[in-house]
């Protein structure tokens, strides 16, 4: 850290008037380095997170999360069962932003450690749901970003065409992705409250003696905005053991038409940011950034397999494993947050990281050691294809089509049947739903060409 804790706390006073600073120290959840960053103590016994910007990307995300804090009213923070950090100040400490916030107390869980079942995941689940539910006013009122479905759907289209002229994606993800993008299927979404990328370490827990880890806070609202709620979901591929929890705990808590393209959307924004990496690398003219990010998607790109079952059957392999490899990818380039604001919790890196990722391989990208093990380790991963999922759920319609059409041929014999309990019962728009589930249910668990 560049400025010392004691520097950083003396910057409260002038955010937040009349502030009696009592002590100073790092945060030690120092998020991904990007920020300075420190704890503040008050003699009424508060605590604050300070960061401070260094660059002009940094002072923007700052601009940002003051934005969207500002827009939580009182309304809105009474409509979500976790705490928000309140916006205290801002200030500048020379040329740089800084921003200060409320600390909230608590830990965080990296993706690969969230366990299934009741408890942390679950408890995501629904905070995310609750994200979700918010009313758009909130955004729309604040000036935030706004994207119908279509919207959605031409950045990311825009983002495959950048990619791909950098002539380093692979032709195969090429074609995956832009068809995923042709198939109006996955498009029919409504858009709502976004935070633009939750990652795992969003969460704040406490942990609870009879339920076990529960959400009490969220970080990192920057991003703020109305999109697709699959972008809040696409860090699930590197939850495996949570992924099933998450999304059905999300399923029950929604206040909306089910989406089944939700999951499909999740994993194909979760692979994109790949390409986002390589459009960085190459905005940036940075050979390092574009090398990286070009064998990241031939490693992709080589786990994909036509006619393997067992690729989508464990979820030990395939995309969620693939994406794994997302952590190689700095946050400045994802929609993700900077865990650094608003907590003081461990620090994850230190605790859950394994021997191939010390030291700092996200921001070296010339430590040749380290890049060499993360190839040993994504290299031979295997991934799923997307494109199966048009085909499916066009079958899956067709049926139900048929099934509609044969009942209204039969409408009189069906009703016989009902008094006499023998029918199977269920609408024509039940069943319709049933066989859209299906379908994604059987692209979840068979690979396609």
């Amino acid at each position: 850290m560049g400025r010392s804790p004691f520097t950083l706390a003396a910057a409260v006073t002038a955010a937040l008037p009349g502030a009696e600073v009592t002590g100073a120290r790092i945060l030690s959840a120092d998020g991904d380095g990007r920020f300075d960053s420190a704890v503040a103590s008050l003699a009424d016994g508060r605590e604050l997170a300070i960061r401070v910007a260094d660059d002009d990307e940094t002072a923007r995300e700052l601009a940002g999360e003051a934005l969207a804090l500002r827009a939580l009213t009182a309304g809105a923070r009474a409509m979500l069962p976790f705490r928000a950090p309140e916006y205290i100040g801002e200030t500048r400490l020379g040329d740089a932003r800084a921003l200060v916030t409320e600390l909230l107390p608590g830990f965080q869980i990296e993706a690969a450690m969230v366990p299934g079942g009741r408890g942390a995941a679950e408890s995501m689940g629904a905070a995310i749901a609750a994200v979700h539910s918010l009313p758009t006013s909130v955004v729309r009122g604040a000036g935030l970003i706004t994207r119908s479905a279509q919207e959605s759907r031409d950045e990311l289209a825009r983002l495959v065409d950048s990619a791909a002229s950098t002539g380093r994606v692979p032709a195969r993800l090429t074609v995956r992705w832009r068809e995923a993008v042709a198939d109006d299927d996955l498009w029919r979404f409504e858009s709502t409250v976004v935070l633009g990328g939750v990652q795992a370490t969003s969460f704040i827990f406490r942990d609870d003696p009879e339920r076990g880890p529960e959400v009490t806070g969220l970080i990192g609202w920057h991003s703020l905005a109305v999109g697709d709620p699959a972008v809040d979901l696409s860090w699930l591929s590197a939850a495996p053991d949570a992924s099933a929890d998450v999304h059905a705990s999300y399923a029950r808590a929604a206040d909306r038409v089910p989406d089944p393209a939700l999951e499909v959307r999740a994993r194909l924004l979760a692979e994109l940011e790949f390409a986002r990496w390589l459009v960085h690398g190459d905005s940036l003219r940075r050979p390092d950034i574009v090398d990286d990010a070009a064998a990241l998607l031939e490693a992709l790109a080589d786990g994909l397999h036509d006619d393997d079952l067992g690729v989508i059957a464990s979820r030990s392999e395939g995309v969620d494993s693939a994406l794994d490899a997302l952590d190689r990818v700095p946050a400045s380039t994802l929609s993700g947050v900077d865990t650094s604001m608003q907590t003081d919790a461990y620090n994850p890196n230190e605790l859950w990281r394994d021997e191939d990722a010390d030291g700092d391989s996200t921001s070296d990208l010339s430590d040749a050691a380290a890049d060499a093990a993360h190839r040993l380790q994504v290299g031979g991963l295997e991934t799923e294809d997307l494109t199966s999922v048009r085909s499916a759920v066009s079958d899956d319609r067709s049926s139900a089509d048929r099934a509609t059409d044969g009942r209204d041929d039969d409408r009189d014999r069906d009703r016989d049947a009902q008094r006499a309990g023998t029918t199977d019962g269920g609408s024509p728009e039940d069943e319709a739903q049933r066989a859209a589930r299906a379908a994604l249910q059987r692209w979840k668990s068979s690979d396609s060409e």
